[in-house]
């Protein structure tokens, strides 16, 4: 990837000059903050924006050959508000609700329960269903001496961004006394974008529906397969883009949603204000309920 990091967005706006009417200039803060919002959502304020990708799930032990366990259908519905700051300028808030639902490899059925290879118990699949998933604002500049730089690259045509987000926070699941015996959750996720570039600066577009985006996470083993302490790790891949609407989502993505997840066929709010959701504070709701039944 960065072999293709060759030229900075002021060489390339630079050599696009004679574009430059009724184009964003990704050198100047505020419409470096209009194109990420445009790659990520839309400039117009409400209007939902769906990513749609598919992939891979694999199991690495040490010792043991990698497995593939799932694979997967995954979307987040988004919309993004213009929020204006007297001291940091324009910027957004973008809101969203995202979805994966884990299939099986050779079927592609959505999976209701999985037979746990190492320990052989047969446990209930419990999906990727986070609503909220929303982010701070983004402003044009944190103040008068940093303003805001578009991340990634422009490389002919093509605009690139690679965005790195390392987790690691307290596990919901775990107890009081962490510091003594661990109990933290730990993951990396990466996500690569790749856009025309003249889809994304054409000032007269509110999105740049000429998206693709490749996910990748590192991650512990899910909780609702019952792994306990057992060593090894899970690894996600996938690749997909942004959709004209979320009429073009694949049909069992839709089907799901409409019999069980119907939430998810518009986007959050955007004055949302509730805390996000994550597989294991999902999780940990979920084990909570089903206790309280017993």
């Amino acid at each position: 990837m960065a072999a293709l990091l060759l030229a900075a967005p002021e060489v390339w706006a630079q050599k696009n000059k004679t574009a430059a009417v009724m184009r964003l200039d990704p050198a100047k803060a505020e419409d470096a903050v209009k194109i990420m919002r445009k790659l990520q959502s839309s400039l117009k304020d409400d209007e939902d924006v769906v990513y749609w990708w598919e992939g891979s799930v694999y199991s690495r032990v040490p010792g043991e050959k990698d497995r593939l366990l799932f694979t997967y259908q995954a979307m987040n519905i988004r919309r993004s508000a213009t929020v204006n700051d007297p001291e940091k300028g324009y910027g957004y808030r973008m809101v969203s609700r995202e979805l994966l639902f884990y299939q099986d490899p050779q079927t592609k059925e959505i999976m209701r329960t999985w037979k746990n290879p190492w320990t052989g118990k047969e446990v209930e699949v419990i999906h990727i269903a986070n609503d909220p998933v929303n982010s701070r604002p983004i402003f044009a500049a944190v103040n008068s001496a940093n303003p805001y730089k578009l991340p990634g690259t422009f490389k002919d045509d093509m605009f690139l961004a690679t965005f790195e987000v390392p987790l690691f926070y307290t596990n919901p699941l775990a107890g009081d006394y962490q510091e003594y015996v661990g109990g933290t959750y730990q993951a990396m996720e990466i996500f690569n974008f790749a856009c025309d570039a003249n889809d994304l600066l054409d000032a007269n577009k509110t999105t740049a529906e000429k998206a693709i985006v490749a996910w990748n996470r590192v991650s512990k083993w899910l909780p609702w397969m019952e792994m306990g302490d057992r060593t090894g790790q899970l690894i996600f891949s996938g690749l997909g883009k942004k959709l004209k609407s979320w009429d073009d989502l694949p049909e069992v993505v839709k089907k799901e949603i409409k019999a069980n997840y119907p939430t998810y066929v518009t986007a959050p709010p955007t004055n949302d204000e509730r805390p996000n959701e994550t597989s294991w504070t999902v999780f940990k709701k979920y084990i909570d309920a089903k206790r309280q039944k017993k």
